[in-house]
């Protein structure tokens, strides 16, 4: 910025460049703003997490970009998507020529499996925010193509940042920021039922939730219903224990069963203080005999025998 080779425009919380919020305005936006970048720039950003998850948009121009060891070239009208798991860079390794969006969303995440909770002021109904959560957490797609709605928005949002904090939009920041998710959810849900048509619809969505259950026990430990996992993955329940069966050979429910009975055995052997009734409420189950039955039909012995063999090893 300071040689001229960039004009950049952001509104942040916390450490990221720009222009700095008061606190209480905007809680959750970690940042929101554009760069425009004059011919091949000598920089690029280097690989890197954010408090938050972001969407962006190349509105001009050409710009490598990396996320998770997946390289692309982005051009004009492309969006990308990162979550806060996700290590990404942009620049191949500099930046090209071009005008960048970016808008950085804390919805209270590090990790896949933790509960994402929308800012107060995001005004999508509680259904768009459960669908946009669902597909935004199992994203496997990482670079979309805009529409021309969700261009507009992006250019709404850079205005209003343009003019802070002469003019201090902060209330049409607001509607703007709104407008921009509810158009990512449209132009997603368009572009996912074309990349899906050729697949199981939803395939993707589904295995990714399936192996976050396999792989954190304080998920697969809720108390979950086929429904609400149905909901998790936005969609209904009948398709969702279709894709379930075709991926698992299992019932949504069975399949959550065996990754319980999984973390429980785990337990029997890691914490033999722990009584079997406490690993069995942990679990998720709803008394010890379920759970002692369960155990039986997959180890094909009891809790306490396969405590007192891991005991012995």
């Amino acid at each position: 910025m300071a040689e001229g080779k960039i004009r950049l425009h952001a509104l942040t919380h916390g450490h990221y460049p720009g222009h700095p919020l008061p606190p209480l305005v905007l809680p959750g936006l970690s940042t929101v703003g554009h760069l425009d970048a004059r011919g091949e720039q000598d920089w690029g950003l280097e690989p890197h997490c954010n408090e938050g998850m972001e969407i962006s948009l190349l509105e001009t121009g050409q710009m490598g970009f990396t996320v998770d060891d997946h390289e692309y070239r982005l051009t004009g009208g492309d969006v990308t998507i990162t979550r806060p798991w996700q290590l990404h860079c942009l620049g191949n390794p500099h930046l090209g020529p071009g005008r960048f969006h970016w808008l950085i969303l804390d919805v209270g995440v590090r990790r896949p499996h933790q509960k994402w909770t929308w800012p107060e002021w995001i005004m999508l109904s509680d259904a768009e925010k459960r669908e946009l959560t669902a597909i935004l957490r199992h994203l496997g797609q990482w670079v979309w193509k805009s529409t021309p709605d969700l261009r507009h928005a992006f250019q709404e949002v850079a205005a209003c940042v343009q003019c802070y904090p002469s003019q201090r939009p902060v209330t049409r920041l607001k509607l703007h920021i709104n407008h921009l998710l509810l158009s990512l959810l449209e132009a997603i849900r368009q572009q996912r039922d074309a990349h899906t048509a050729a697949q199981p619809g939803g395939a993707q969505v589904v295995e990714g939730f399936l192996q976050s259950l396999h792989d954190h026990a304080d998920l697969a430990t809720q108390a979950w219903t086929t429904a609400a996992m149905a909901e998790r993955c936005a969609m209904g329940t009948t398709k969702f224990s279709e894709l379930c069966r075709q991926l698992t050979n299992s019932s949504p429910w069975d399949y959550l069963i065996q990754c319980r009975l999984q973390w429980a055995a785990r337990q029997l052997r890691d914490a033999p203080r722990q009584s079997i009734t406490q690993i069995a409420v942990a679990a998720g189950f709803s008394s010890g005999q379920h759970f002692a039955t369960c155990f039986r039909q997959r180890f094909h012995c009891t809790p306490r025998h396969y405590r007192t063999q891991a005991d012995n090893r």
